[in-house]
């Protein structure tokens, strides 16, 4: 048995400071703490599963497993691919706001800077009772976590604006806050960064002022494993994480011979290859630096080749696509009634927006990428209901509709239409509107994407079969946060939101040696000894 307190453990605390809940004490026969190291017991009950043409067998199953967590958190680093765009700058305004608890006015009052939107900072996670309420605590409470305050960052964009100039461009941040961030933000310039313009809309060829000069893909890759390299070095970084926040690209074609193995992606990449795209060059280059890859646009950057080489390197790599406003209420709400026995039969999704997300999208290679994103998000709640959609018969109608619209800017404007067929041939429709502050939205889940890569960066697992060994290189763990979520060969895709929330929670949870089946709560229905 151990008992240990994560708030005094080697200094760590959540940040910014969650002074209304108090410090998490674990006292479990399941944990042990040595040193740094923090070993949890953990019993997985699963079902094996068999169905024929009989019936359903279920048999349960007990899988005995032990987690370690290197307790101390690492110096991460944080590279954007489009730092000067509208999520790019925002993330650096907001990370500096929060270090200095800045202050601004609006037109209805004084804000200070927060980081609603995170997971990991702004969301809780319910332990059990207590004999007088329902306890929750931090989700950042239950393991020590990398601050958003300090992390590291830096990055590439085509443009060479300096990050003050990227705020007013943006429109995000009101106009007291970017003055008062202009001395640190003018300083911040992004390094150049790779321009193939076949990948992106034609209309983002005057904004590609800074790029790599030459023709060499490989020049280019080896390029950006310098730039890795050097700010790995000057920061004197543990871990470092290269996402991707810039434009959506066209796909790339996935070939015989192109990129299908790791070999194959290096010699394409040596040959120029057309196909070879530069979020393609930025995956290898972070994967043969050692440093972590999200893609955070909905293109399919993470070709089976890429996945490969990431694999030999045990490094990891997620995507794809930033769940941040329609597709992520959507990912909810589907869910909400499906599990109701109601049948959406039709979904219309409309939006509008004026930032250079919306410019770039208003290409039709570019908008097939962010459609087929936005449209796979339904399926694993359809099948999961073969009640409501039996064999042969097809899903809701789904319709994905973006405009570009500049006036709005970052201020985007999402209409849905969900049409249910409920009781007695009866219909329930509705209609929402959605005003998302896209960056706004964005920024946050950036910052969870790092956290929660740098976290699992800590965390190996034994089973009764085998040694001690990291996750799965494809981080599908990080499914909560993405539209499109890349899973390893295999594996289901689930985009239920508060599924994809609560195995998150539990995973936090069975690491910390704290039971995680404490939703059924069987106390209050049945006798049960103290």
């Amino acid at each position: 048995m151990s008992f240990f307190n994560f708030s005094n453990l080697l200094g760590a605390t959540p940040s910014p400071p969650t002074t209304a809940y108090p410090p998490l004490k674990v006292v479990s026969p399941l944990a042990t703490v040595t040193g740094q190291t923090l070993e949890a017991a953990f019993e997985y009950r699963r079902n094996t599963i068999t169905t024929t043409a009989n019936g359903i067998t279920v048999e349960p199953k007990r899988h005995q497993y032990r987690f370690k967590t290197n307790l101390k958190p690492k110096k991460t680093g944080l590279l954007l691919v489009g730092l000067g765009g509208n999520n790019g700058s925002t993330v650096v305004g907001a990370t500096l706001a929060n270090k200095e608890a800045l202050t601004w006015q609006t037109r209805t009052g004084p804000q200070t800077a927060n980081y609603l939107g995170s997971v990991t900072q702004s969301t809780t996670v319910h332990l059990g009772w207590d004999g007088k309420q329902q306890v929750y605590v931090p989700f950042n409470g239950i393991l020590p976590m990398v601050s958003p305050n300090d992390l590291v960052i830096d990055g590439w964009d085509i443009n060479n604006a300096n990050l003050y100039e990227a705020m007013v461009r943006a429109r995000v941040f009101q106009p007291d806050l970017i003055q008062q961030l202009k001395p640190a933000m003018e300083q911040i310039v992004p390094k150049p960064s790779i321009y193939y313009p076949d990948f992106i809309a034609s209309n983002q060829g005057a904004r590609a002022n800074n790029v790599i000069p030459g023709e060499s893909k490989q020049e280019h890759l080896e390029r950006i494993r310098s730039d890795i390299r050097e700010f790995k070095q000057k920061h004197d970084l543990e871990c470092v994480i290269v996402l991707w926040t810039a434009n959506t690209e066209r796909y790339t074609d996935i070939q015989a011979g192109l990129n299908g193995t790791a070999e194959e992606i290096l010699a394409s990449i040596a040959a120029s290859k057309d196909e070879i795209s530069p979020s393609n060059i930025f995956a290898v280059a972070s994967i043969l630096e050692g440093a972590h890859y999200i893609n955070g646009s909905p293109q399919n950057t993470l070709v089976p080749g890429i996945v490969e080489l990431a694999t030999q390197h045990g490094v990891f790599v997620g995507g794809d696509d930033f769940k941040s406003g329609q597709t992520k209420l959507k990912s909810a709400l589907v869910d909400f009634l499906v599990t109701s026995g109601l049948k959406p039969e039709s979904i219309v999704s409309y939006n509008h927006l004026g930032n250079n997300d919306g410019k770039n999208l208003s290409e039709a290679r570019q908008f097939r990428s962010k459609e087929i994103s936005k449209s796979s998000v339904v399926d694993d709640m359809v099948a999961s209901n073969k009640i409501l959609y039996p064999e042969g018969s097809h899903g809701p109608d789904h319709c994905i509709v973006i405009k570009y619209v500049p006036f709005v800017g970052d201020s985007k404007r999402a209409m849905d239409e969900y049409i249910s067929s409920i009781f007695m041939g009866g219909h329930q429709t509705l209609a929402i509107h959605n005003t998302c502050e896209d960056s706004l939205l964005a920024a946050p889940l950036i910052f969870d994407l790092a956290i929660l890569t740098e976290l699992f960066t800590r965390i190996t697992y034994a089973t009764e079969e085998n040694g001690f060994t990291g996750f799965h290189s494809v981080l599908s763990l990080l499914s909560l946060l993405l539209k499109a979520p890349v899973v390893p060969e295999g594996t289901p895709v689930g985009n239920a939101f508060m599924r994809q929330f609560g195995a998150l929670a539990k995973l936090l949870t069975a690491c910390a040696g704290i039971a995680s089946d404490n939703e059924l709560q069987l106390e209050f229905f049945t006798k049960l000894n103290a």
